[in-house]
């Protein structure tokens, strides 16, 4: 009988795979790498981004307070923020008017626009990419020039602001914006007020301001302050409703009042003495 050749445990152990080897499944096909998006070019959505988005971990510092590295690691994984910062915006609030405009037809080509709470310019942004003939914007904070568009570095409640915003603006507008948003105190109903004081000082303006028909976006948050407000908003406009756009965070209780087809002075005035 033939003898058997004895296995050693040099014979029973595995090749190493040169270089150009490539490791199989067990049906023999090659096992896609995990991580990577088949198209290296697109994302899901079409959208020209590479390899999928690593999540960035943001460490404690022993001077930065909490709710600060919380911020900082929701901004840094926020993929609105990259998106506008691949895209050329000023900041992530840029698709908020898009995502506002696509859905109720704000700004149109020739629109004139009044931005109030401008910085850091994502919104005036949008207003010129919309095609606004005419955008002016007004914040207390600085920002640098948006091509196509004038701001005012001044605080909104200022009592000079108004006179000055509308001479720059040299006439009536067809939509009135404000993202104000005063700083939070973290007492909720508090904040609540004060963003509902500004809404209430943005009104005011734009009903000084807007051409018949004109329309009046405004940051709120969800509340029960804001009742006043709606029946100003009814009275003075045709439609009033409520949007929370995609790009806006989810876990804020932030919104938008829309309101258009304004009614005009001379209207008013007319159901006021009716």
């Amino acid at each position: 009988m033939e003898r058997r050749k004895s296995t050693t445990k040099a014979a029973r152990r595995p090749k190493k795979r040169g270089a150009t080897d490539q490791a199989t499944t067990a049906l023999g096909a090659v096992p896609e790498k995990r991580g990577l998006k088949r198209d290296p070019g697109k994302s899901a959505d079409g959208q020209g981004v590479g390899q999928r988005e690593m999540r960035v971990n943001v460490k404690t510092a022993k001077k930065r307070k909490l709710s600060s590295t919380l911020w900082l690691d929701r901004q840094l994984n926020d993929p609105y923020v990259a998106r506008a910062k691949a895209e050329g915006y000023r900041s992530r609030a840029a698709f908020k008017l898009k995502e506002l405009n696509e859905k109720f037809s704000l700004i149109r080509k020739g629109s004139r626009v009044v931005d109030l709470g401008s910085a850091p310019g994502g919104w005036l942004q949008a207003a010129v990419e919309a095609g606004a003939t005419r955008v002016v914007g007004i914040d207390y904070l600085p920002m640098p020039h948006v091509v196509g568009a004038e701001h005012l570095e001044l605080d909104f409640l200022d009592d000079a602001a108004p006179d000055r915003l509308k001479a720059l603006l040299g006439g009536e507008a067809d939509i009135v914006l404000s993202d104000m948003a005063a700083p939070t105190t973290g007492h909720k109903n508090t904040d609540h007020v004060r963003i509902i004081a500004l809404a209430d000082a943005a009104l005011d303006f734009a009903l000084e301001v807007l051409t018949p028909g004109g329309a009046f976006v405004c940051k709120v948050f969800q509340g029960g302050a804001e009742s006043a407000l709606f029946g100003r908003l009814k009275e003075n406009f045709a439609t009033v409703k409520h949007a929370k756009p995609k790009s806006s965070r989810q876990d804020s209780a932030e919104m938008y009042v829309v309101a258009t087809r304004f009614k005009g002075r001379s209207e008013m005035g007319k159901e006021r003495t009716a």
